[in-house]
């Protein structure tokens, strides 16, 4: 009895901390949130961030390498209908990208571009995008702009 209720409890403690050690797509983002709606002017939106975080990615998704904060870096809010729409880094430093998306799954990409991260939802859902620009090798404070286009990039 008492080796089930430690194993029980062994169980609950990793299960807590492996959730405080992941990225949070509830939490709130540090950089802001913006309403965007399929033809939106100016394209592209682009909105200075900071890229890097202490959260290691291959603790939380296997395969996927890169440091990101707990909390999202930025949250869009998608409306309307448009044929794709394109979630890009530009940085001075090797970053990674990570999307919660509307369908409640994670998309990650790294080096699209040279050291810069690029996801494409082709016809994206609407609803709230939560992104993490994180950087590969765990450095942190590394400027960067987050771009978001329905155009070619």
């Amino acid at each position: 009895m008492i080796a089930r209720f430690v194993f029980a409890l062994s169980a609950l403690v990793l299960s807590v901390s492996q959730a405080f050690a992941c990225p949070n797509w509830r939490a709130d983002p540090y950089f802001g949130t913006i309403d965007l709606m399929a033809g939106f002017q100016p394209d592209p939106y682009v909105r200075n961030i900071t890229a890097g975080g202490t959260i290691n990615l291959e603790r939380c998704f296997n395969g996927w390498t890169g440091y990101v904060t707990g909390r999202p870096d930025f949250d869009l809010n998608w409306h309307g209908s448009a044929n794709k729409l394109t979630i890009a880094v530009e940085a001075g430093a090797d970053a990674v990208l990570l999307i919660n998306a509307p369908d409640e799954l994670f998309y990650y990409n790294d080096d699209t571009y040279g050291k810069n991260p690029v996801i494409t939802f082709i016809n994206p859902q609407p609803g709230l995008y939560d992104i993490w620009v994180g950087s590969y090798d765990g450095s942190r404070r590394n400027p960067a702009r987050l771009i978001i286009t329905e155009y070619d990039y």
